[in-house]
């Protein structure tokens, strides 16, 4: 059994989660406090991946990472990087899809912290970044696991964008997703079942290890 597919889609996740965890927290900072009239666009700006058809946000991003757009043939004239049917191309694009699955726990982890907490850390003399990392992240632990397993777990199960953005070059761009898809169009029910059956036990061991690590920390606090 060739289990190459799955530690592409392995590396790729992990990537993506530590990529988006970078750009999501400051953002999510700043929708947690804001009160500027832009933030409900910026709020739905930042979750349109999870409504957007899979086929149109891959067509759009496909087509900003071609040589025919800006994008595109900048980094492939500057620095050589082909980003259409690359690894480099599908970070990209897992960075897009699953920006709301890192953004919104984060930013509902950030709201949930009392006012009062920030507020004293202020008057305190600390600065908005030592309050961040000293205050308020030390006591949003959950939100902070739920967004990196569940953006992982999101990333892991990419099809529609990675398949055109990537396309299935192997070893390079063909994940589990794309493998399980060609097995069935070949008729590889055998191999589609295992490699299933590999996907929906991953699945199951990362959402029931949110919900255990949530599960105590609300009985620590008395939640």
């Amino acid at each position: 059994m060739n289990f190459e597919p799955f530690i592409i889609s392995f590396k790729l996740a992990a990537l993506t989660a530590f990529i988006l965890f970078c750009i999501a927290l400051p953002l999510a900072w700043y929708l947690s406090q804001t009160k500027s009239r832009a933030k409900p666009f910026l709020e739905a700006l930042t979750a349109l991946p999870i409504v957007l058809p899979p086929s149109v946000l891959g067509f759009y991003i496909l087509w900003a990472l071609s040589y025919n757009s800006p994008i595109g043939a900048f980094f492939e004239d500057t620095f050589g990087i082909k980003l259409v049917f690359s690894f480099s191309g599908l970070v990209v694009a897992s960075c897009f899809y699953s920006l709301p699955f890192m953004v919104q726990p984060l930013q509902n982890g950030f709201e949930s912290i009392h006012k009062n907490m920030l507020e004293a850390s202020y008057i305190a003399g600390k600065s908005k970044l030592q309050t961040i990392f000293q205050v308020a992240l030390p006591n949003m632990k959950p939100a902070i696991l739920t967004a990196i397993i569940v953006t992982f777990a999101h990333t892991v199960g990419e099809f529609g964008v990675v398949l055109m953005v990537g396309g299935s070059i192997p070893g390079k761009t063909k994940v589990a997703s794309v493998a399980i898809y060609e097995m069935v169009e070949n008729l590889d029910y055998t191999s589609a079942h295992i490699y299933s059956a590999i996907m929906v036990g991953i699945s199951f061991v990362v959402l029931l290890s949110v919900y255990i690590f949530n599960a105590r920390q609300n009985k620590r606090f008395g939640l």
